[in-house]
């Protein structure tokens, strides 16, 4: 009986249009240089910090498995809310609304869905969260609602959505550092181009943030959130060359790699391991699985359209993939008397469904020990 060939490499999908003319500027800043913001820890265990991970969740045709991965991560919040497994908050890695980033499709593909979650939710933005409706009837400028949302100095009311009580978030600006007691997680903005674009001043500021979280880097995690997966073997994006690029560089300027990296953009759960040439490992998980209808399988091997035939993958090794399935990440944080490690528990949904009383089936546990 002959044995069948699995993917192990990231590929590159081939003869691609260059739509960098899609790039949108972004809204200025609501805080100031250089944008981090302290999570408020609140009940949290010092020693262990749990939160939840997801990407592409807005739901337009199908919107089912939204509200079902939504009230999914709501009840591990509430199964767990005495004990130091409960998920801190929920760190969100962009495409929130489809296809456009529209004020009125917030109700309810956002607000809706996640009214019942109970912890505070971070975001990235995603591509079509930056994109231009330009047939909308009021013209609007790219990122007006995501801003709205999670932007801020304060807390305001937002000015759109049915319910008149809900407050804005805090965010300081689209790109970002969330500082929690046992991570620095920094987010970045790849706006709107099918494979991402990165500003000059941003990487500047992301090799800044790199150097900032290595002075911390005993007690804290370094973890690096994006929307575009800088490596992917599915049939619809595939890998990101503009993005591979970027992380590469800015982590040779810094000197810092950091511990893991959480990308979005393609509809499914692929966890991939970096070895660098000292031994150094390192993750690039891509979770964009939370709710779109939409779901990418991964590239056959004889597909023509797609390519593993790069050294920028002789070192990458895709360990575990979930596709046709939607799913959610719950990330640990935990210091431990040898040191600090990073644990991951990915949720799969059945395409049929949950039965009712069914929690989300557990799909693979991962852990790491942080090499300091």
């Amino acid at each position: 009986m002959s044995l069948i060939k699995t993917r192990t490499k990231p590929v590159f999908k081939l003869n691609q249009p260059d739509d960098s003319y899609k790039f949108l500027p972004a809204p200025a800043p609501c805080g100031e240089y250089p944008y981090r913001l302290k999570q408020v820890a609140v009940n949290q265990h010092p020693s262990k910090m749990a939160f939840h991970v997801v990407g592409d969740t807005g739901g337009i045709k199908s919107p089912a498995f939204q509200r079902l991965i939504a009230d999914e991560m709501a009840k591990q919040c509430l199964k767990n809310a005495e004990t130091e497994e409960k998920p801190a908050f929920m760190y969100h890695l962009g495409d929130i609304v489809y296809h456009f980033g529209e004020s009125d499709q917030y109700e309810r593909q956002f607000f809706t869905p996640y009214k019942n979650y109970p912890q505070p939710i971070y975001a990235i933005a995603g591509n079509h969260d930056s994109d231009v409706n330009l047939a909308a009837a009021h013209p609007y400028k790219s990122l007006y609602a995501f801003n709205n949302v999670f932007c801020g100095n304060e807390p305001r009311p937002v000015p759109f959505g049915d319910n008149k009580d809900r407050k804005s978030g805090i965010q300081p600006n689209i790109y970002w550092t969330l500082q929690t007691p046992l991570a620095n997680i920094i987010g970045l903005h790849s706006n709107v181009p099918k494979f991402g674009v990165i500003t000059d001043d941003q990487k500047a500021w992301f090799t800044e943030e790199l150097r900032n979280a290595a002075l911390e880097k005993a007690d804290k995690a370094i973890i690096v959130c994006i929307h575009h997966a800088p490596y992917s073997a599915d049939i619809n994006h595939g890998s990101s060359l503009p993005m591979i690029t970027f992380m590469e560089e800015s982590f040779k300027a810094a000197g810092v790699r950091p511990d893991i990296v959480l990308s979005g953009h393609v509809h499914n759960y692929q966890r991939f391991s970096k070895t660098y040439d000292d031994d150094a490992v390192v993750p690039f998980i891509v979770c964009g699985g939370g709710g779109f209808d939409e779901l990418h399988s991964l590239a056959k091997l004889d597909d023509p359209m797609f390519s593993e035939e790069s050294s920028l993958f002789d070192q990458v090794e895709l360990k575990r993939s979930c596709v046709m399935q939607h799913g959610f990440l719950k990330m640990q944080v935990e210091k431990k008397s040898t040191g600090l490690q990073i644990s991951g528990d990915y949720y799969a949904i059945p395409h049929e469904g949950l039965n009712e009383g069914q929690d989300a089936p557990l799909f693979e546990h991962f852990e790491f020990d942080l090499k300091r």
